[in-house]
């Protein structure tokens, strides 16, 4: 007899759970999109994302998931033959760099130390002090690996590179980790950031998200790879609102970014980034207290590395599928599959976006409920360790008032 009824629970790494303020936001007939309100929200939407990323650049917008953010980035900056460095750390890295070398870019990877492990700025320098004609145009690294949870310290790296006094631009995926944990475009020294609307921005999937910083933008103008859909001078154009999307705007994408971000300025970006910190620790300490040397085991070793949005768990001896299926079918709950080669022996839990305790707790319980019912091995109670990890927040009895970082008056 499944006990799957009531809401279904999605606990998987993106799409996140949708506010309900962001789906009432969507809901609405469709307007002119050529004068009126819609033009200025969307205006008001490109006006704010800087906010989200930290940042003096240029913001797109585009009608994408974050793959077809990850070309805008290329194909606005290079040229077919350039070369670009891939900074791997799991499984997205390698897909940016696959998506460039279809477009003509001469790909190069500097490999992780292995599976779950992040990218080490020693290396970084040393393969750019190797590159002493400078053929490497664009490095290019994500913040927050969705598939194994791996974060990266972008700070480090771009001390790296200017240690090596490369001149490379430095491109950083944000997609899993914006809205989530702490990035600061600018004040870390990134070229262009990439991300998406459907993670911790709370949004549906459908808008990819670029930043252009200045060196970004002036790489721009000698870009060989740039088309009519993607091109950021026509984005950039006074004129038709239309020219900025290429066409038809995404009309309830934009009302459910405007709402999103309102709630991201409420809530405060610090605040943002410290509650996820308080989720993602509570998901970590839940798989130290199951962790068995036959059973659940962190993906990624090094704890300051563990991302705070993604968690991706080893299932040793224990059938990933078998527990999947059993949370879903007979729960209600969605967890993330592994990618890859992982797929049959991991899965992801997804802590980002619109989660609050009972949805964090009631994930956590359902899968120690899902291994009891298998038998499987676990070596003590997930559910108590987060719940301890929880509970100082719990005893907060005042909650400090939204900050305004990076969003203007």
């Amino acid at each position: 007899m499944p006990l799957a009824h009531g809401r279904h629970l999605v606990s998987i790494p993106g799409p996140s759970v949708v506010p309900d303020r962001v789906l009432g936001a969507m809901h609405r007939a469709m307007p002119n999109i050529y004068d009126g309100e819609l033009v200025e929200v969307s205006n008001s939407v490109l006006g704010d994302l800087a906010g989200l990323a930290l940042t003096e650049g240029q913001a797109f917008m585009a009608i994408a998931n974050g793959h077809g953010a990850w070309e805008m980035a290329l194909t606005n900056t290079l040229s077919r033959g350039d070369r670009a460095l891939v900074l791997e750390s799991g499984h997205f890295a390698v897909g940016w760099g696959r998506m460039g070398q279809a477009l003509g870019i001469e790909i190069d990877t500097l490999e992780s130390a292995g599976p779950g492990e992040p990218v080490d700025p020693g290396a970084v320098e040393t393969r750019l002090r190797a590159d002493a004609v400078r053929e490497i145009k664009a490095i290019l690294v994500v913040q927050a690996d969705t598939a194994s949870g791996v974060w990266n310290d972008i700070r480090a790296i771009r001390k790296a590179i200017d240690a090596a006094g490369h001149p490379a631009l430095y491109m950083v995926d944000c997609i899993a980790s914006l809205g989530c944990m702490e990035y600061r475009m600018d004040d870390w020294g990134a070229d262009v950031t990439v991300g998406g609307s459907q993670k911790g921005l709370m949004v549906p999937p459908g808008l990819g998200l670029v930043w252009a910083s200045p060196k970004a933008l002036h790489a721009h103008g000698s870009a060989g790879l740039r088309t009519a859909y993607w091109d950021w001078t026509a984005r950039m154009e006074e004129g038709a609102h239309y020219l900025r999307y290429c066409g038809t705007p995404p009309v309830q994408h934009i009302y459910a970014m405007r709402e999103a971000i309102d709630m991201i300025r409420e809530e405060g970006l610090e605040n943002v980034w410290a509650r996820h910190s308080v989720f993602a620790s509570a998901v970590r300490a839940a798989v130290e207290a199951w962790a068995t040397p036959n059973g659940l085991q962190f993906y990624v070793g090094k704890p300051r590395h563990r991302s705070n949005s993604t968690t991706s768990i080893r299932t040793g001896g224990i059938d990933a599928a078998r527990l999947r299926a059993i949370c879903e079918k007979q729960a209600g709950l969605t967890l993330g599959i592994g990618l890859g080669d992982d797929e049959a022996t991991t899965f992801r839990i997804g802590h980002m976006g619109h989660l609050n305790p009972p949805m964090a707790l009631g994930t956590l319980a359902t899968i120690e409920a899902a291994l009891t019912a298998m038998g499987a091995p676990f070596a003590s109670s997930g559910i108590a360790a987060a719940v301890e990890t929880l509970a100082p927040g719990l005893r907060a009895r005042e909650i400090p008032a939204g900050k305004t970082l990076g969003f203007r008056p």
